[in-house]
């Protein structure tokens, strides 16, 4: 299942999920500050628990502990499939209940067509940032380089390469050759606290992530790298290249690529605007 579906949004907030066991799981932490607004979910949850005998009883069928992508790396956190959410969110008292069980149907609704044309995942995301108010042209450059990263991740895994920490290594190591700067430095530049980096790239900035991704993968596959050692050595080399590349771009045209834009101003107003 692709990874970057692991993250959608319920009237503009993110809920993470997790491909486990043939279906998706939820973050029961982002479920229940969607639906109270807590800013302590893990505490609301127990209350709930108190609150309700039956639930606090079948709780091990009812919630999964999976690793989910947080800011800081993976972290275990509790998760439940769309059954066990339904029967969670009736004992949370809100009137974003009713609306939010219909979106869960029609997640499930929409994960039956993606098998059957996988195209619709990317036709759906594409709608999800025209409504941010991102450019058409923007947008059909952040699809190719979520691709052009599907492609990557695969061949980290059928190398030997652990998902998380490792994954999470080989990424900065490709940036940093790449932009001279690492993610966490770039985002700093960028002035994002929580939001995805690659969502707030320039065009510029995404092609050169596109290329330092595609030429690890080449590496890869041409030197036949297996396990972590071996796929370190080769984003080493790809995301020199792209490196490389980026510097020659930036002394032909005079313009440096790694820029502070972000679209933050650009999405909140979009949002102001469609709110009712």
């Amino acid at each position: 299942m692709k990874q970057n579906n692991a993250l959608i949004l319920f009237q503009e907030k993110q809920v993470r999920r997790v491909w486990h066991a043939g279906e998706w799981y939820f973050a029961l932490q982002d479920v229940v500050q969607i639906l109270t607004d807590s800013t302590n979910p893990t505490d609301y949850l127990k209350k709930i628990r108190k609150r309700d005998a039956e639930l606090h009883k079948g709780w091990g069928q009812f919630v999964t502990p999976l690793s989910v992508n947080t800011e800081g790396g993976k972290q275990r956190m509790n998760c439940a499939n769309r059954q066990s959410l339904f029967r969670i969110i009736m004992s949370i008292p809100s009137p974003k209940a009713e609306p939010f069980k219909l979106w869960l149907a029609q997640v499930a609704e929409e994960h039956v067509q993606e098998i059957e044309n996988p195209e619709l995942g990317f036709d759906r995301l594409k709608d999800i940032y025209k409504a941010k108010g991102y450019s058409d042209e923007w947008i059909q450059t952040r699809l190719k380089s979520i691709d052009i990263r599907k492609q990557l991740t695969d061949e980290w895994k059928n190398r030997g390469v652990n998902e998380g920490q490792e994954y999470a290594i080989l990424t900065a190591e490709i940036a940093k050759a790449t932009f001279g700067v690492t993610p966490s430095e770039h985002k700093t530049l960028k002035n994002l606290a929580q939001q995805n980096l690659r969502d707030h790239m320039t065009n510029l900035e995404l092609i050169f992530t596109m290329l330092g991704e595609e030429a690890t993968r080449t590496v890869a596959v041409r030197d036949e790298a297996q396990g972590f050692g071996e796929n370190h050595e080769a984003a080493q080399k790809g995301g020199k290249m792209a490196g490389n590349a980026r510097k020659s771009f930036e002394n032909t045209e005079n313009v440096k690529v790694v820029s502070s834009q972000n679209f933050l101003n650009q999405i909140g107003e979009n949002t102001e605007n469609t709110e009712g």
